[in-house]
């Protein structure tokens, strides 16, 4: 059997709305649309550069929950209501993913709240070397 688990960030969206900040199914991991709102103040920065920074970190704490880190990323997906906000992301995100290569696709959509400029979705592939052990019965 195929594992699969949730993983929560204690957001209030996926409480409000009913998701899980990530899905493990087996050896992939599926990291819903993620962004810059800190999730243990519920507060956002206005500033797009730090809202991908807080982006990242939420990625980031969910994939290590996940068993995998930045390394493990096949695809990533970035969404910005404001298509001048992303070349000013480059670098940011040059530095978590520049090594990587994921494939990646840009959307320029409206976001469900209007002080959101940056959203990321991203898939990983948890290599069997890394992937936690189950607990014994």
């Amino acid at each position: 059997m195929t594992e699969r688990r949730s993983i929560v960030s204690g957001s209030t969206f996926e409480e409000e709305i009913g998701y899980a900040r990530a899905v493990v199914d087996g050896e992939w991991v599926h990291v819903s649309g993620t962004t810059g709102f800190d999730y243990a103040t519920m507060t956002i920065s206005a500033d797009v550069i730090e809202q991908v920074e807080q982006s990242l970190r939420n990625v980031e704490s969910a994939l290590a929950e996940a068993g995998c880190s930045f390394a493990d990323v096949v695809r990533v997906r970035y969404l910005l209501p404001d298509r001048a906000d992303f070349p000013p992301c480059w670098p940011t995100l040059r530095r978590r993913f520049g090594d990587v290569r994921p494939a990646a696709t840009m959307l320029v959509c409206g976001l469900s709240d209007p002080r959101m400029k940056f959203e990321i979705e991203v898939y990983a592939r948890r290599r069997a070397e890394r992937r936690p052990v189950p607990a014994a019965d």
